[in-house]
């Protein structure tokens, strides 16, 4: 564990919850460190269920060809906490991270505040003393309390796919947890967002109008496609025809479009067509699909490929199932993973029909695993238990000849997985 990481786990104590939703204490911690979230650099400000990951990996790509420095700030991290903070394209050094959080936690002297209000008043210390040309900004939870949501004026931001998940913190509805999200809003900033279901869209509607900001919408104000050379683009400004994403999957073109529309509404004078195509074909972003290469997959007979993929929720599950019906010339073998408290059924549900196998794991050392038996549960039965991912990849060594092997059903799982495939 590193200093900073330490330092993360004692802030701990300072709240009794985990997540509880509020701006009062951040905008009291910034007060008192001088507002550092009034002297950023553009911002893009993004929420959603599925996919701020890949948008906010193709905004940084996008700028990155450009030649502009690119401050990052998601969460959560997958191996170590760094991940989060990026600082003109380099991950923050434990040094400077350090640093930033003691002096954090000394202005704070020891008020409730939470860990993630905490590490986002830090985040936005170094983003305002690294220049940098723009800040992509991904909202931990929600939205409209989320701690990032202190920005007082975004360049633009964005709303990706909003699907039923944190229920016990946003609402019950789609259209609840659309009105948390949509929260980022400003007056005069615009908004883009890509395929929604009826009542999101139609709650996200309804609150931009109220605020008065610009809302760009897939299939109204802007559209994007795949074609046989890689993605077409088109808004108001103009066409792009663009090669295929660097992030695999169909869903790849809503998140990209929506990265193209935030940031030629933000009218970033370095903004041009050339980064905007390299940014796309560039982007990468770990644990979205992405093919595994090291101990793990040496498990497997050199005949197969083995992937890993962060999705949890229904959402997921569903744009998962929309990309299988491209891996139909291979067996699909399924080794998934949930957090406690998913709605791991929804999230199953739409991948059973791909599946020639599916095996239940929880890896030890995962983040509030749920039980490999609640697991069998939700699937019906069908699962077997792994009951860990090595584990999991030798029986199917054993009894399959040839196939793809995909892991998925939690971030927390994936933050292990590629501890285990390095180690």
């Amino acid at each position: 564990m590193s200093r900073a990481e330490a330092i993360v786990e004692r802030l701990h104590t300072l709240h009794p919850k985990l997540i509880d939703l509020s701006l009062g204490r951040m905008e009291a911690l910034l007060a008192k460190l001088g507002h550092p979230e009034r002297r950023l650099p553009p911002v893009i400000h993004v929420a959603g269920t599925n996919g701020k990951g890949s948008t906010c990996a193709f905004l940084r790509a996008i700028g990155e060809a450009a030649g502009q420095r690119v401050h990052v700030y998601t969460s959560p991290h997958l191996v170590h906490f760094h991940e989060r903070i990026r600082l003109a394209g380099e991950y923050v050094t434990d040094e400077a991270l350090t640093a930033t959080l003691e002096e954090v936690e000394a202005v704070n002297a020891g008020a409730p505040i939470t860990v993630f209000e905490v590490t986002t008043a830090a985040a936005f210390v170094l983003f305002s003393r690294v220049p940098a040309d723009l800040l992509v900004l991904e909202v931990g939870l929600g939205g409209r309390l989320d701690a990032t949501n202190v920005v007082p004026r975004p360049a633009a931001s964005a709303i990706t796919s909003i699907s039923m998940d944190h229920m016990d913190f946003l609402g019950d509805t789609l259209g609840k947890i659309a009105g948390e999200k949509a929260g980022i809003m400003r007056a005069g900033v615009p908004c883009a967002t890509g395929a929604q279901a009826a009542a999101a869209l139609e709650v996200i509607s309804a609150i931009a109008a109220e605020r008065g900001a610009p809302l760009l919408r897939r299939g109204q104000d802007w559209f994007c496609e795949a074609t046989p050379e890689g993605l077409h683009y088109r808004d108001a400004t103009g066409a792009l025809s663009l090669p295929p994403p660097g992030l695999i999957g169909p869903h790849q073109a809503d998140n990209a479009g929506i990265a193209i529309t935030a940031l030629r509404a933000a009218g970033l004078p370095w903004l041009n067509d050339a980064a905007i195509a390299e940014g796309i074909a560039k982007a990468s972003w770990p644990a979205r699909l992405q093919r595994l290469s090291g101990r793990l997959s040496a498990l497997l007979p050199a005949v197969f490929s083995l992937w890993l993929d962060g999705g949890h929720n229904a959402g997921a599950g569903q744009a998962l199932a929309q990309h299988f019906t491209q891996w139909h010339d291979q067996p699909l073998h399924l080794v998934i993973g949930m957090k406690q408290g998913k709605a791991s059924a929804e999230f199953l549900r739409p991948l059973l029909p791909f599946a020639t196998s599916i095996h239940a794991v929880a890896e030890p050392g995962q983040h509030l695993a749920m039980s490999v038996a609640d697991i069998i549960l939700a699937s019906g039965g069908v699962a077997e238990p792994g009951p860990t991912v090595a584990e999991a990849l030798g029986k199917i060594a054993a009894k399959a000849k040839l196939g793809r092997v995909l892991i998925a059903g939690s971030l927390y799982l994936a933050g292990e997985v590629l501890k285990g495939d390095l180690g």
